[in-house]
């Protein structure tokens, strides 16, 4: 006998579940009421509300899925996004306990800081420039609530993006100081290079990224403001971590930035 399908917010508990106990859920995407993009992020929303309630403060977003390949992987054609919330910040170089986490994974990225709104409903490069405070290197601790990471959009999207936690790095630098598109990115886990990228890997530049974010949170009534911070997606390959791992990012132009693993 088939189990009864799952609502937004059954899915929506089922999350919670996994990350308060640590323990990751069989993948939603055959299990949902509404499995396509609206039924996806309302589980998102959901969660973003429940947190909120419970006195989390939103502290910006991130964007996923900018690699072209890995679009044509889960059969989008689009990024996702998903909330940051200041309890999720890390420390340049403090430990990160793993007990924080299920089952996770490091990518290298360029982090945007917000200046002033971005609520038009149609944005530009020039807007996005103007708006853009500053920029620092980042690491994103992508984590996954779905087992074995066995992903499509539908689990990503309702799992607010694969959220973890991120790290972000100490000196800011203007978008005018350095070239976003052509930067050069590298990762190292102690003495070895483990990823490689540069700002093209995220949509051609992580600004292409940035203007389709401030568009999409204007049309879901969250829109950008200033002092939001911008995960504007990966440079390069992510990284599976293991106990005692330290990651060592810089980025050509804008600095470094490191994580380790207790």
């Amino acid at each position: 006998m088939n189990a009864p399908l799952l609502n937004a917010e059954a899915a929506a508990a089922l999350l919670q579940s996994a990350a308060a106990s640590g323990k990751p859920i069989a993948p939603l995407r055959e299990r949902l009421v509404q499995a396509d993009m609206e039924g996806a992020y309302a589980i998102q929303e959901i969660n973003t509300r429940s947190g909120l309630a419970r006195g989390r403060r939103l502290a910006g977003r991130k964007i996923g899925l900018t690699s072209r390949a890995v679009q044509a992987q889960l059969g989008v054609d689009q990024p996702d996004f998903g909330m940051l919330f200041a309890d999720m910040a890390v420390g340049d170089a403090e430990p990160v306990a793993l007990s924080r986490l299920i089952q996770p994974k490091v990518e290298a990225e360029v982090a945007l800081v917000i200046g002033r709104d971005l609520d038009c409903e149609r944005h530009t490069f020039a807007d996005i420039l103007r708006a853009t405070e500053f920029a620092l290197p980042a690491i994103e601790i992508v984590d996954s609530r779905i087992e074995d990471w066995n992903i499509r959009f539908a689990d990503t999207v309702a799992d607010n993006a694969s959220s973890g936690l991120f790290v972000l790095g100490g000196r800011p630098v203007k978008l005018s100081d350095f070239d976003i598109a052509a930067c050069a990115m590298e990762m190292k886990r102690g003495e070895e290079t483990v990823s490689r990228g540069n700002g093209r890997a995220c949509l051609g530049s992580p600004l292409n990224a940035a203007v389709w974010l401030a568009d999409v949170m204007v049309r879901c009534g969250r829109p950008l403001q200033a002092g939001d911070i911008v995960l504007t997606g990966a440079l390069g390959p992510m990284v599976t971590v293991k106990a005692g791992d330290r990651f060592d990012v810089a980025i050509e132009g804008l600095g470094a930035v490191s994580t380790l693993f207790a």
